[in-house]
């Protein structure tokens, strides 16, 4: 593998500060004009599980995870003997020497298969199962071994600030396996302590004894181990700027700019986050600019350019999808974010808007299942739920983000598409993209553009008896939509069929009328949004490899094609977005003339695949898939896309790497 990057990883006990000092790592990675690229790991238990994050860095743009690791930076037992043998030859391993002694088989939290695993490798190597023996493994095979007494340097830091608690100076060990990280590759001490000072913002006191952990760090590293390996990691001077920005956050931003104003959520990993980032924001500053047309009508005046998001917390997935249709009634853009278990409880909700022509969000952030499955691990097993969830047939849009550019600008998409069909739509997005924390060219928001649709204002004119048709078949399907409230706007709502005013009927002839009136609208759609909301196509039009896919495989599959090209293979990329209404006519023009058709999913059937063929009678020959919850790698896509070109591949390949 030719790699022109670096990558790093931290682990420990969940609640030890990991993500704590990965945000530090990844942000003076990013204050020094590096790409970053950041994937989280975490079991679904609140504290004691193992986590652990990596963090990819380069000069140029980063798009995935490598399962390469270049530096490993432990503190405790369990993260040394799960990832030591991760680390690539003449990479290093920081790590504390007073673990020494403890032994494999005592660690409570590691799971069998990969203590036998490491177990088996430090016999066949003729050596014990103490930490000095994982070391030792590790050694041998080309690693470099840096040793840090974390708590021997604190004790100094503590004597500095007049510190003597040993608990208070053990809660600075994770940023001291940052600093020696930094240190051991000669990076800039002081652009670490200023990240360190950004993170501890709110605790002065707290911030400037970690900025003296760092320096204290470094004092170390320079004086026992001559400043580091052979590694060094340079900043790079550039004007350009940059946002740091995790995928559960750059949604939430979104929604805000797309004017959602009500949020609704049950618990639920790994969606939950974007709420509780909603909750702390709900105050929002409006400019009032006409570029942007804010969804509410005179919200930026009449609240002197502030606005606010209600973000709430519902007793159940049920609850949380009815009260964001309620908000959909009142003319207020409305969405509620779950995940597979919670989207299993709105499938009766998702029926009543699409019946009553409601436009409501949903942002369905999948992950392992089925039931609870792997709840804070990563899969792409929702699309066939996704395009079928609820009895009976009704109109739905799906759209599928790729990275954290087109998860943000989809977010608005899919409030217009809502408001425009007045229907349910679905944003599929990952635990993986949930959980990546990218850098990324600011978003641009002029390149937002509110839609709202036959959306009528004012009082309206109606017969006499004040009822409005507001189900009135029209030659699109879409009818005028007045408000809760609007004066002459009364009209009906019912989960049974109904006729123009609402009302219940069971006739024959009007459920014909409102059937195709409703199903219509996903022919309208069809043929007004534009191709470039709906694919993506990367690579020569002649490549006699093709790769299809979509969601969060993206970033691995573009990074593995440019290490496939400098390999002589030349592949090209069709990535579907909109689901629904599938792109038939253009993925039959792409698909038809592929001499070879590489499906690649995160799900173990190939949903995609099926799809594709359903819709389009072209069979799929090839798979690629993963299944056993953790992302794929770009690594893991050069291999097999690789193996594949030689003829060496099954009909299906199954990835398997991930700690």
């Amino acid at each position: 593998m030719k790699r022109n990057d670096f990558s790093w990883m931290i682990g420990g006990a969940q609640g030890s500060g990991v993500d704590t000092s990965a945000n530090i790592f990844a942000r003076a990675a990013a204050s020094g004009g590096l790409y970053v690229f950041g994937k989280r790991e975490y079991y679904s238990n609140i504290k004691g599980e193992h986590s652990y994050f990596q963090v990819r860095l380069s000069k140029n743009v980063l798009r995935s995870h490598v399962d390469t690791v270049d530096m490993l930076a432990t503190f405790d037992d369990e993260t040394l003997a799960r990832h030591a043998l991760e680390v690539r030859e003449d990479g290093a391993i920081i790590y504390d020497p007073d673990l020494g002694h403890n032994k494999v088989e005592n660690i409570p939290t590691i799971e069998a298969p990969a203590r036998d695993f490491l177990t088996g490798e430090l016999s066949s190597n003729g050596l014990g199962t103490e930490m000095k023996d994982v070391i030792e493994l590790a050694r041998r095979r080309g690693v470099h071994i840096f040793a840090i007494p974390y708590l021997e340097i604190l004790k100094k830091v503590g004597e500095q600030f007049g510190e003597s608690s040993l608990s208070s100076l053990a809660r600075m060990v994770n940023v001291m396996a940052v600093a020696s990280s930094f240190a051991l590759l000669g990076y800039e001490e002081e652009t670490v302590k200023d990240a360190v000072r950004r993170q501890f913002k709110s605790k002065p006191k707290v911030a400037e004894m970690n900025a003296g952990a760092v320096g204290a760090a470094y004092d170390y590293v320079r004086t026992k181990y001559n400043g580091g390996f052979g590694y060094k990691l340079q900043p790079v001077k550039t004007d350009e700027k940059r946002l740091f920005v995790r995928g559960n956050s750059a949604v939430g931003i979104a929604k805000e700019l797309a004017g959602c104003r009500l949020q609704t959520y049950y618990p639920i990993t790994p969606a939950s986050d974007e709420s509780e980032f909603l909750e702390a924001r709900e105050v929002i500053d409006l400019d009032g600019s006409a570029a942007l047309e804010n969804p509410q009508v005179g919200e930026a005046q009449l609240l002197q350019n502030k606005g606010s998001i209600a973000v709430i917390q519902t007793e159940d997935e049920i609850a949380a999808i009815t009260m964001a249709i309620g908000g959909g009634l009142t003319g207020v853009r409305s969405a509620t974010s779950t995940s597979g278990p919670g989207f299993s409880l709105m499938a009766e909700g998702l029926g009543w808007a699409g019946i009553n022509e409601v436009p409501v969000v949903v942002t369905l952030y999948q992950r392992g299942g089925p039931s609870t499955g792997l709840p804070t691990r990563h899969e792409q097993g929702d699309l066939r739920f996704a395009l079928h969830a609820g009895h009976g047939e009704f109109p739905r849009l799906i759209l599928a983000s790729g990275d954290l550019e087109e998860a943000f600008y989809d977010t608005v998409r899919v409030f217009n598409y809502a408001e425009r069909y007045q229907t349910p739509v679905i944003h599929l997005i990952d635990k993986a993209l949930a959980n990546s924390d990218v850098t990324l060219p600011p978003y641009d928001v002029n390149k937002v553009k509110i839609e709202r649709g036959a959306l009528l204002k004012g009082t309206l004119q109606t017969p006499e008896g004040g009822e409005f048709h507001r189900f009135k078949p029209t030659p699109t399907g879409v009818s005028p939509r007045p408000v809760l409230g609007t004066k002459g706007g009364v009209y009906w709502n019912t989960g049974d069929e109904h006729d123009e005013l609402g009302h219940i009927t069971e006739d024959p002839t009007n459920r014909n009328a409102m059937m195709q009136k409703r199903m219509s609208k996903l022919e309208l759609a069809d043929r007004e949004i534009p191709l470039k909301e709906r694919v993506n196509f990367f690579g020569p039009n002649d490549a006699p490899i093709t790769l299809v896919s979509w969601g969060s495989t993206k970033g691995a599959i573009l990074d593995a094609m440019e290490w496939l090209k400098e390999d002589g293979i030349i592949v090209n990329f069709l990535q579907i977005r909109l689901i629904h209404p599938f792109p038939t006519e253009y993925v039959n023009q792409v698909l038809s003339k592929a001499t070879k058709i590489v499906d690649i999913e995160m799900n173990y059937s190939g949903q995609l695949g099926g799809l594709i063929r359903e819709r389009t009678c072209i069979p799929i020959e090839q798979y690629i898939v993963k299944y056993n919850g953790r992302p794929m790698s770009s690594e893991e896509v050069y291999e097999a896309v690789k193996l594949v070109s030689e003829g060496n591949a099954p009909k299906k390949v199954v990835l398997t790497r991930g700690a």
